[in-house]
């Protein structure tokens, strides 16, 4: 049994048990990989997938639990790897952030360009996705740090730190009816066409949940990730558009009204998330810090500490 060969089973159930899309992510061939896994199944004397033909089509139930195991011993090799870098090579290394759109684009740019600043040998990632798969990667090691909102909280291998809170506005072309027709009402709202964002994204099944303990049934008529695409539509015409407040800019976004309605809506939380056993550099704490000052590191390990006495 060779490390090498967990790192092929896991980057295999990691795409999909798509063999050739797992070699290239490890930079071999696909006969390679497939050799190894045979291999190890041979020592075992089990297989780890099930198969039609050439083709893997499942995973087996002893399977699932060695590929779980596989993912923990890669993930404390990296940790390892990790301590002795943090004490060789404090200023260098790599930090991948996931995020939604409406953080990275958003929230993130005055961190990020914090960080280059502070960190300047250290190379950063950002990868984007929607709540679920920004959990997903954190929780798989494939990003140190996630920031979404609601959903990533739910993932037990993550501990999730409350960055910040923020509601949301609605944007019509200057002139429309809702601007001079008093208090917006979700009933007044729910008559016009609605462009928002993706109900797998920030905080979407929280709006869906409002209207439906009110009654109603709004009329979404285009869904997006990007709060600039909704702009975008609501400026032709085609609805009004309900976003997170920080995306509107009353300096750019000037062909717009806003109208605020954190009255309709409660407020949604976005947190930060990294693996409860995952070793973090000196700069992932600052990076943190950088986008909730109200976590340094001593109030990170503090949670972290806390979390590992629950287990």
């Amino acid at each position: 049994m060779k490390l090498h060969q967990l790192r092929y089973l896991h980057e295999v159930a990691r795409h999909g048990l798509n063999i050739t899309s797992a070699a290239e992510a490890l930079y071999t061939s696909q006969p390679g990989v497939s050799k190894q896994i045979q291999l190890f199944e041979d020592e075992l004397g089990l297989q780890i997938f099930q198969r039609n033909g050439k083709r893997l089509t499942g995973i087996t139930e002893p399977g699932a639990q060695i590929l779980a195991l596989a993912a923990k011993v890669i993930l404390d090799v990296e940790n390892i790897k990790r301590v002795g870098d943090e004490f060789s090579n404090v200023e260098t290394g790599t930090l991948t952030i996931a995020t939604t759109h409406t953080q990275a684009r958003y929230k993130l740019p005055a961190a990020v360009k914090a960080f280059m600043v502070n960190y300047p040998q250290v190379k950063l990632n950002i990868h984007q996705g929607n709540p679920k798969q920004v959990a997903e990667q954190v929780a798989s090691g494939e990003a140190d740090i996630g920031i979404a909102t609601e959903a990533i909280s739910s993932f037990e291998s993550l501990l999730c730190l409350p960055c910040y809170h923020w509601n949301r506005c609605v944007v019509v072309p200057h002139g429309h009816p809702l601007l001079a027709d008093g208090t917006l009402t979700l009933e007044k709202l729910a008559a016009y066409p609605l462009i928002t964002y993706d109900f797998a994204f920030t905080g979407g099944t929280l709006v869906s949940k409002v209207f439906s303990d009110a009654g109603l049934s709004p009329n979404v008529v285009l869904t997006a990730i990007d709060a600039d695409v909704i702009k975008t539509y609501v400026t032709l015409g085609l609805g009004v558009g309900l976003l997170a407040n920080m995306a509107y800019d009353p300096e750019r976004d000037t062909h717009l009204a806003m109208i605020d309605v954190s009255h309709l809506f409660p407020d949604s939380t976005t947190y930060l998330g990294v693996r409860k056993d995952a070793f973090l550099r000196g700069y992932m704490y600052g990076f943190i810090e950088l986008i909730a000052p109200h976590f340094n590191r001593d109030a990170v390990n503090a949670a972290l500490k806390t979390v590992a006495h629950s287990k």
